[in-house]
């Protein structure tokens, strides 16, 4: 993984921007779970605790997909 190069103010530390980004690239799609986590330092179960207080799911079905699992 590339590491991102970009300014941050003197007051946002490299893990503190690295802890905000990465569920919101887990969100989007655009890093798997353990992409997200690895960039955030954490382990996937921390991480997965993360995105709860950040309110992202984990697992993000619609209504009819979860149903349809669920009955299987």
């Amino acid at each position: 993984m590339a590491e991102p190069a970009m300014q941050l103010p003197p007051e946002v530390s490299v893990g503190e921007a690295r802890l905000l980004l990465s569920p919101k690239l887990f969100q989007i799609g655009r890093l798997s779970l353990g992409q997200a986590a690895k960039l955030a330092g954490h382990s996937k179960a921390a991480f997965m605790e993360l995105l709860g207080k950040h309110g992202v799911p984990v697992f993000d079905y619609a209504a009819r997909e979860l149903r349809d699992e669920v009955e299987l």
